[in-house]
């Protein structure tokens, strides 16, 4: 039996991310396996003032990592998993790392400068530190091989999960919150994710201007790195009436928000993972995303697929997603499946195979 150390920091945040949803549910996933071994929930110094939301998991004590503090963990710990990229503050016996994605290294122009500099040097020695590394996508080993020198033999590639909604909502209830956000008779296109360079909403929205007037675009994410751009391409095309900007969401509101849309325009340059991909088909909804990264892997033959830079292939594509009977029963058939072949479960039974080969080692 070994005593396994679980990164639980950034679970906690002021508007919770991809990283935030992957580090909770693979947390809860893991301490609900029947093993030996038993788990630490660690939080870093940095998330003391909102301990009342720790994790409390049956038998999983909750942890400080924060030197000189507790200086003793590394000696009470066989293994330890930072599940955002970022190393640990003291160095531990063993440790695994999750990757989940490189774009500030891969991608100079979706972020600053600052940034990527920081992100690469915690990047780096991350990995390097690692026993082994845990990647979410052979996208993001292959730039983890290429950009930072990761060994293949130290990688393993661990999809992600999803959850498939609580609630569905009946047709009624789709159709007032739809109406409720774009209106009557118009078609509601969702897009997820931080307002920024790297999501490709300025070429989203070129292919919303392309399409008729009662196709209306709904963003549902807080402003990120070039989202002056992004406002400002939708008054340069006069698309004020057509745009409605949400903000951040909580995860609570999404499947609503999923289930009400027509379809899933997710049009990303680059994507570690692309969690609304998998969300959009756990609710039913038709997604049209990019032939890049790993969106091919997440979506497989269950999503229409367009170069990012392309905005009337875009345009063109979310009309088939959205107009043709045929292909859109088949979309939503197909990703209901393909969502059900990623589970918490089996991601944690595959960290657990991970944590085992380290601790072997």
């Amino acid at each position: 039996m070994a005593t396994i150390g679980l990164d639980a920091t950034y679970t906690l945040g002021a508007r919770p991310t991809g990283i935030a949803t992957y580090s909770r549910r693979l947390i809860e996933s893991l301490a609900a396996l029947e093993t030996a071994h038993r788990f630490v929930v660690c939080y870093r110094l940095s998330r003391w003032s909102r301990r009342r939301e720790f994790l409390r998991l049956p038998g999983c004590p909750v942890r400080l990592v924060q030197r000189p503090l507790t200086f003793w963990l590394p000696w009470q710990v066989d293994l330890f998993h930072s599940m955002a990229q970022r190393p640990p503050a003291m160095r531990f016996r063993r440790e695994v790392v999750t990757v989940h994605d490189a774009f500030p290294i891969t991608g100079l122009d979706y972020s600053t400068p600052e940034f990527q500099r920081r992100f690469s040097a915690l990047l780096r020695e991350a990995v390097a530190r690692a026993a082994l590394v845990i990647t979410v996508s052979r996208y993001t080993a292959q730039q983890l091989e290429i950009h930072c020198g990761v060994e293949a033999a130290r990688l393993r590639v661990i999809p992600c999960g999803v959850d498939e909604p609580a609630r569905t909502l009946t047709p009624e209830e789709r159709l007032r919150e739809r109406e409720r956000l774009v209106g009557q008779g118009n078609e509601m296109l969702l897009s997820v994710g931080n307002l920024e360079t790297r999501k490709n909403v300025v070429n989203a929205l070129g292919a919303l201007a392309l399409l008729p007037e009662r196709y209306r675009l709904v963003l549902v994410g807080g402003d990120g790195y070039g989202a002056e751009a992004i406002h400002a391409c939708i008054s340069k095309l006069g698309l004020e009436r057509r745009v409605v900007r949400l903000g951040f969401a909580p995860a609570e509101r999404l499947p609503a928000l999923y289930q009400a849309a027509s379809a899933l325009l997710f049009p990303s340059l680059e994507e570690g993972f692309g969690f609304p991909v998998l969300e959009a088909m756990a609710n039913g909804l038709p997604v049209v995303t990019s032939q890049t990264s790993s969106l091919g892997e997440v979506g497989g033959d269950a999503a229409l697929y367009v170069a990012p830079t392309d905005v009337r292939g875009i345009a063109e594509q979310t009309v088939r997603a959205v107009e043709d009977c045929g292909v859109r029963r088949e979309l939503i058939e197909k990703g209901r499946a393909r969502a059900r072949q990623f589970t918490w479960k089996r991601a944690a039974e595959a960290v657990l195979e991970v944590y085992e080969e380290a601790l072997g080692g």
